[in-house]
């Protein structure tokens, strides 16, 4: 029987498979280079393979994949009906509204609101009644404020450096993000005496 992880590319899957192999699983042939589509490990137990992180969640809740390690982000914006085991605190930052700190949030009048996470900003915005128009944009959010496309954005911030460098600041957290360990809901209860061990390790790691 083999346990079959989806990982999302970059950093995550980069510091999960960091992990896996700390635990003692060797993946021979893989490499960051290699255009292979699944890794095994050399005990044949655990199977790997990368994939868009909005995809991972839809992996694992149809069960072809048993685990998945993504970002808090991508389960709040793509919910599945799968468990989330563990916040693993890789590559943790916050969910942000960013604007220009001296025009704060017109709260009580509508606003237009740029977002790469458009389920997220109207779950926020409705939960303090605040009627909003969402435009989805896909890259350089930061761009909408400043050519007066939206009042403000919702965005993943880390350091905040590329906000200041566009004279932008947080005006609201939203919440923490980090990735975490996901299964799917059969795969816990058929498989659970091989993926309590990897949880469990995993737990032991952080």
């Amino acid at each position: 029987m083999v346990i079959r992880f989806a990982l999302a590319k970059g950093r995550v899957a980069k510091k999960a498979i960091e992990l896996l192999i700390d635990l003692g699983y060797v993946f021979e042939d893989y490499s960051e280079k290699s255009r292979k589509l699944i890794f095994t490990d050399t005990t044949g137990a655990i199977e790997f393979f990368l994939v868009k992180s909005p995809d991972v969640p839809t992996y694992v809740e149809k069960g072809a994949a048993d685990i998945g390690i993504v970002g808090k982000d991508v389960l709040l914006e793509h919910p599945a009906q799968v468990y989330e085991m563990l916040n693993l605190n890789i590559g943790r930052c916050k969910m942000c509204v960013a604007g220009f700190e001296n025009q704060p949030v017109p709260y009580g009048k509508k606003m237009v609101v740029g977002t790469k996470y458009p389920v997220i900003a109207k779950d926020y915005f409705h939960a303090k009644n605040q009627s909003v128009d969402i435009i989805k944009i896909n890259g350089s959010v930061e761009l909408a404020p400043l050519i007066g496309l939206a009042d403000c954005i919702v965005d993943i911030v880390e350091s905040g450096s590329t906000l200041k460098e566009n004279g932008l600041s947080v005006l609201a957290e939203i919440c923490d993000i980090s990735s975490r360990l996901i299964v799917n809901q059969v795969s816990l209860k058929t498989k659970r005496e091989m993926i309590d061990p990897i949880i469990k390790a995993f737990e032991n790691q952080l």
